[in-house]
């Protein structure tokens, strides 16, 4: 007996055990299970949310690059580049904003001040009125002078002046209204290219709050009484003279189809000796002076035979007769190109040199890291410049890299003249000079 029962409880335990398994089996026929993905401790499915850390509330990288005035920098039509261009001259006027309501007509005669702040000075000059003065942002010059006769609106433009101050009047609260701080207007001229030279002698001198409007050509600036000198210095300078210098660029990348350097050289024969009219050694490089014949199409067309070519950049900027700008390739150029660090300036004149008209002009190349090389380049109106022998390895900041030892940076600059001429001459609007009238124009 005691047999059979051990039988009755194997058999029992056995198909307990086949159920069990029964089911489990078609448990899994029944359900599909989901993968889970375990990251950092987050259980990550198609209904997670993601986490983020918090970042701070700055301005993201592409919104602090947006500017209205890139497309024009970094654009060229070499299909229709004019080497000299003649423009009307159109007078440059400042305007400052927010001066408030006139002041009342009243006569001021016979009133001395010596030693006085400009508010307190305005308050002895108006007493026996009911109109009141405030100040902002300080006051910290006294003044000493006097008025013999005149308007109420002369005395307070004349002290405000003499203390570097700002006064606006709210006739509503009979209120002057004192500052050290102020805003102005600037009505431009109708060429944007004398605009954008005339932006960046402002942005050269630290005059960084612009507000540009290109549809109308104003321009809207704030800063105290240094920052309205230097705009009106800037202006009148700009305004006397009679020439813009501007370059044009391309910039390329140029790998070598075999493991030795571009041969330069070949240049010669290729486009005859008299084509290459300069060689000008730098420290690192060398600039070509060539004739209008190699330009950017033909340029190509030679390094293509030797190399393969990615350009890096392009765009364009002036500068007035006698001063310096810069063109930086990383604004007007991809994010991961190496070269991004790069800045091309350039210091250039153009009038007499040795009895010829000539554009005497100094190029010079640097990083944040400081000077690469710099050519003092003096060309004929039309002559180009080809820069080569810049290695790429130069903006290399890793121990190692993929770039081949002979890649190398091309910078090919294409000079123009924009001629300022009175607008009594009957000239409307640029007028590019070709054939005989640009002989005549050389010529005078």
């Amino acid at each position: 007996m005691a047999q059979n029962k051990i039988k009755i409880h194997v058999l029992l335990y056995i198909g307990l055990m086949s159920s069990l398994f029964a089911g489990c089996a078609n448990k899994k026929q029944g359900v599909q299970y989901n993968t889970v993905n375990v990251i950092e401790n987050y259980v990550v499915d198609e209904r997670s949310v993601p986490i983020f850390p918090k970042k701070a509330a700055l301005t993201t990288d592409t919104a602090q690059r947006f500017a209205l005035d890139l497309p024009k920098r970094c654009m060229v039509d070499w299909n229709n580049q004019s080497v000299v261009s003649v423009v009307p001259e159109e007078k440059i006027e400042i305007v400052r904003l927010d001066t408030g309501d006139a002041l009342p007509d009243l006569q001021v005669s016979d009133y001395e001040f010596k030693k006085i702040y400009v508010k307190n000075a305005l308050e002895n000059l108006l007493t026996g009125t009911d109109i009141t003065v405030t100040e902002e942002n300080g006051n910290f010059e006294k003044i000493s002078g006097g008025i013999q006769a005149g308007s109420l609106a002369d005395a307070v433009d004349l002290m405000t002046k003499l203390g570097r101050l700002y006064y606006s009047f709210d006739s509503e609260f009979n209120e002057i209204r004192l500052t050290s701080h102020g805003k102005w207007m600037i009505k431009m001229p109708k060429d944007e290219t004398i605009i954008m030279a005339l932006l960046d002698a402002m942005r050269g001198a630290d005059i960084r709050n612009l507000l540009v409007n290109w549809q109308d050509k104003t321009v809207v600036f704030e800063g105290d009484y240094q920052t309205e000198r230097e705009v009106a210095k800037i202006i009148s300078d700009v305004s006397s003279k009679k020439y813009l210098l501007a370059w044009d660029i391309d910039v390329y990348r140029v790998y070598p189809k075999t493991d030795n350097p571009m041969i330069w050289m070949n240049m010669l024969p290729a486009f005859g000796d008299k084509n290459i009219r300069m060689s000008i050694p730098g420290v690192v490089g060398r600039a070509l002076v060539v004739s209008p014949e190699i330009n950017t199409k033909t340029l190509q067309e030679f390094m293509a035979q030797q190399a393969n070519i990615v350009l890096v950049s392009q765009g364009t900027f002036a500068i007035p007769n006698g001063w310096q700008s810069r063109f930086d390739i990383g604004q007007c150029g991809k994010e991961d190109r190496l070269e991004t660090d790069l800045m091309i300036g350039a210091t250039g004149t153009y009038g007499n040199y040795g009895g010829y008209k000539k554009i005497d002009a100094k190029i010079v190349l640097s990083t944040s890291n400081g000077e690469l090389s710099s050519f003092k380049i003096p060309t004929n109106i039309g002559d180009n410049y080809v820069i080569v022998g810049i290695p790429t390895h130069s903006f290399v900041t890793t121990p190692e890299t993929l770039i081949s030892p002979f890649a190398e940076l091309v910078v090919f600059m294409s000079p123009r003249l924009i001629s300022i001429v009175d607008a009594g001459h009957g000239v409307k609007e640029m007028t590019p000079l070709s054939g005989d009238k640009l002989r005549d124009f050389l010529n005078k």
